[in-house]
């Protein structure tokens, strides 16, 4: 059945709170009939679909700042996504409604979330409870979503150094990796460590990796000629989510 010409549609933030807090009921309806948010199943089925209206209607906000709009991003993935433990999901939504009820929001096309355009999917990174990975994991889809190529490649570079570093300390062998001041090695370096450290045994796919993002960094860090373009990024961008991924789970940050 087709809408009444006259009817009035809500904006698209006021919609968005809705959805917001028809997620949390979802999410305790299922907390109190043990009912999981993924697979198969009513719950996991009402999530998706809210989710799915929830990309719709950001996409449809934009705010003067860029910060804050890539901060909602972050809320927004994280609230709706079925992985979310419940209290963090609620944390989250009065954050995300606080944010939607006193900013003045205007309707156009806003950058698409970080999980379907970004370069590594936040709500993974939320998992770390590192603000500062998070941030930067944040800022790195942000370029990438704004055009912003070389930025995007420097974050990229700064998030895999973190990420190495992190998983150096969690094996209690940060010591490996510092010079004789205490200093932690740039990238490089770390990378070599990282390739000839026997506590562990890298992926294929990330020792595969690993040089080509050194050098996508390098490169847009410092070649004073050199531009990158999206096809640059995109060409790493699985290597970027594979690698990450793996210095995190050695570090114990993620499972």
């Amino acid at each position: 059945m087709a809408k009444n010409d006259h009817e009035i549609v809500a904006p698209p933030d006021i919609e968005l709170q809705q959805l917001v807090e028809k997620t949390i009921d979802v999410a305790k309806k299922a907390r109190r009939n043990r009912a999981s948010l993924s697979g198969l199943n009513f719950y996991a089925d009402k999530l998706a679909k809210l989710k799915t209206d929830a990309v719709v209607r950001f996409r449809q906000l934009n705010d003067p700042s860029v910060g804050d709009i890539s901060a909602m991003a972050e809320m927004v993935e994280v609230v709706f996504a079925a992985e979310t433990d419940y209290r963090r999901r609620v944390e989250l939504a009065r954050n995300l409604l606080h944010e939607l009820k006193t900013k003045k929001w205007r309707s156009t096309q806003a950058p698409v979330l970080p999980e379907e355009e970004g370069l590594f999917p936040l709500s993974l990174m939320a998992k770390t409870r590192r603000g500062y990975l998070t941030t930067v994991c944040r800022q790195m889809n942000g370029c990438f979503g704004s055009g912003w190529y070389d930025a995007a490649a420097v974050m990229m570079r700064r998030l895999l150094e973190t990420s190495i570093i992190e998983a150096f300390e969690a094996q209690h062998l940060d010591g490996k990796i510092k010079n004789a001041q205490g200093d932690f090695f740039q990238l490089s370096d770390l990378i070599s460590a990282a390739l000839a450290e026997t506590t562990w045994n890298l992926s294929r796919n990330t020792k595969k990796a690993l040089p080509t993002l050194r050098d996508v960094g390098h490169i847009s860090a410092h070649a004073r000629r050199y531009t990158a373009q999206k096809a640059d990024i995109l060409k790493v961008s699985q290597d970027c989510r594979i690698a990450i991924e793996e210095f995190l789970h050695l570090a114990g940050l993620i499972t």
